[in-house]
């Protein structure tokens, strides 16, 4: 991107620049790029955990994200003052819940020992364990994202509710705490209908 394009952009300016890169105007689209980069880059610092990290770092994936943003940029309607960064930094939190989740569907690799004992369970028990999985997962799908997301950072992962909070954008640990509390008793009303 160019060097030497201004960064101080008013709310007009990002108005007329979203036109202009509809337009089709290469020139605008950098500009939007070099001033919301930067934005999002010290915004989104620390979001992403470092166990969640594959080759990339919280640049790369901001610096992804708004390229694929800005490629689609004819989608975006402006609905007032800070909209675009918004829409960005929505867009961010997105990847970043999404390679939260690949680090989990991916786990290190590792050998079995050879003298791991072999624990049979019985049919029984296989389908009572099934059908609990089974209300668990529609228990899940049932809840909006988010608190399906705090739902699984919490009791899946782990996570701390500090680092809960930044996952999910919330402003403080008791905030992430309180959402992963309304959305335990919704999970365990859709489980355990009366």
């Amino acid at each position: 991107m160019c060097a030497n394009v201004r960064s101080d952009l008013k709310s007009d300016d990002t108005v007329e620049l979203l036109r202009r890169a509809r337009a089709g105007e290469h020139d605008a689209l950098e500009r939007l790029f070099d001033h919301h980069v930067p934005i999002l880059r010290r915004w989104a610092s620390g979001r992403m955990p470092r166990w969640a990290r594959n080759a990339d770092d919280t640049w790369d994936v901001v610096q992804e994200t708004v390229v694929q943003t800005l490629k689609h940029i004819d989608t975006f309607e402006p609905r007032g003052v800070g909209a675009l960064q918004a829409y960005l930094r929505r867009a961010v939190v997105n990847r970043i819940r999404n390679a939260i989740r690949r680090a989990t569907i991916r786990p290190t690799a590792t050998e079995l020992p050879a003298d791991l004992p072999n624990n049979d369970t019985s049919a029984l028990d296989t389908v009572i364990r099934q059908q609990a999985k089974e209300r668990y997962d529609a228990g899940l799908a049932s809840l909006d994202p988010l608190e399906r997301d705090a739902l699984l950072g919490r009791i899946e992962l782990g996570l701390s509710y500090s680092a809960l909070a930044q996952a999910l954008g919330k402003p403080s640990p008791d905030a992430a705490r309180m959402t992963v509390a309304r959305a335990m008793m919704k999970l365990s009303k859709a489980m355990n209908p009366p």
